[in-house]
């Protein structure tokens, strides 16, 4: 399937949340690239990694594109019953950066590196600062950082006053002044 999506033109293989497919997806990734595989595989995921996952990707992922959500450990708890969100995050981020380094564009197409999804929430602009906080500090100020304004709530958001709402233009706007004061370059 990888090889066919190739001819047919695709930049990259994108694998989306699948962590808990690793095993066969390794398995499909060696024999495709046995096979003559040459675009870069993309690791999309929700960024609540562990390392020794990570470390076993290490020369086979060319792009990680990680979500980096939460600042704050109450928060991923109460909203996506996420434990120790905001420590297990920074140590998958900056293992993915570690093996891939900063992102590198040929010609408009990410060929290798690292990219950071980062969804704006409604009130969050102080856990959003210290996410840049964190970026410019043990990343690198010049790290893609994709500010997303499509929150959306669902599911059991109804139950949350402060996240049951979307997220207003003024606050997407002072997510993105913010990273520029802060010095993000990416």
């Amino acid at each position: 399937m990888m090889l066919g999506l190739e001819e047919q033109g695709a930049h990259n293989i994108n694998l989306v949340t699948p962590t808990h497919y690793m095993p066969q997806i390794l398995e499909a990734i060696l024999i495709a690239k046995d096979k003559g595989l040459s675009i870069p595989i993309v690791y999309n995921c929700g960024g609540y990694e562990s390392v020794e996952a990570l470390e076993i990707l290490d020369g086979i992922i060319d792009i990680y594109l990680p979500d980096m959500k939460y600042s704050n450990n109450n928060t991923a708890k109460k909203f996506a019953a996420a434990l120790n969100y905001f420590e297990i995050n920074r140590s998958a981020v900056k293992e993915m950066y570690k093996q891939v380094g900063g992102l590198k564009i040929e010609r408009g197409i990410a060929k290798r590196g690292f990219l950071i999804r980062h969804l704006v929430l409604p009130g969050n602009l102080q856990e959003s600062e210290k996410i840049f906080d964190f970026i410019i500090k043990e990343l690198s100020p010049e790290t893609y950082v994709n500010i997303m304004a499509q929150y959306y709530p669902c599911h059991y958001a109804y139950k949350y006053p402060e996240i049951n709402r979307r997220i207003t233009h003024k606050e997407y706007m002072d997510t993105i002044r913010l990273a520029q004061e802060k010095g993000l370059d990416g």
